[in-house]
């Protein structure tokens, strides 16, 4: 008789024929999702069905489903680990009364963009000399990383911030741009 080890569970197995049909609760078996209580990105209100059915996304759902996106940054794979299909996670991000779990899902998101980021540079760094690609990798995500970012003695009249800023002002205080 074997002896029982301390091996990690099996991974997902796909029930499937067709593996991109793979997003939803019958097509995976999977173990349920741990949710830290104290995160404070897990604190949104969730979105709550008038009648819930067997396979509506409960608000533990949303909340595992948030939790994978901020670990993972990709939408598909935190679909896969709550067992629920893209279709139905958009189109309850869509519906009136579900603001929180899509302001939950944007953050969790940027915060998931944020980690790839941190993995890619961390690997363009160890591989840099025995990787050519590495170099170009880091070199992207450096371009691109805070692109938004704008650097303060660039910002005069013209810019586009600047512009922008004005705008604001002039509608705030309610001058018209034209009266000037």
């Amino acid at each position: 008789m074997p002896a029982a080890d301390d091996s990690p569970a099996p991974p997902k197995r796909n029930k499937r024929k067709i593996p991109r049909q793979a997003t939803s609760e019958v097509a995976w078996e999977f173990e349920p999702a741990v949710v830290c209580e104290e995160d404070l990105l897990l604190a949104f209100p969730p979105y709550r069905h008038k009648a819930p059915r067997r396979n509506s996304i409960t608000p533990d759902l949303q909340r595992a489903f948030v939790a994978h996106l901020a670990a993972t940054g990709i939408v598909k794979s935190a679909a896969i680990h709550i067992g629920r299909s893209l279709e139905a996670l958009y189109k309850l991000r869509a519906r009136p009364g579900a603001e929180g779990f899509a302001a939950a899902w944007d953050e969790a998101l940027g915060w998931g963009v944020v980690r790839i980021e941190d993995c890619a540079i961390e690997r363009a760094l160890a591989e840099g000399l025995s990787n050519p690609r590495a170099n170009s990798m880091l070199a992207f995500i450096l371009r691109h990383r805070h692109a938004q970012y704008v650097d303060a003695r660039d910002v005069r009249p013209g810019h586009w911030l600047y512009e922008q800023i004005r705008a604001e002002v002039l509608r705030e205080v309610g001058i018209d741009e034209g009266e000037e």
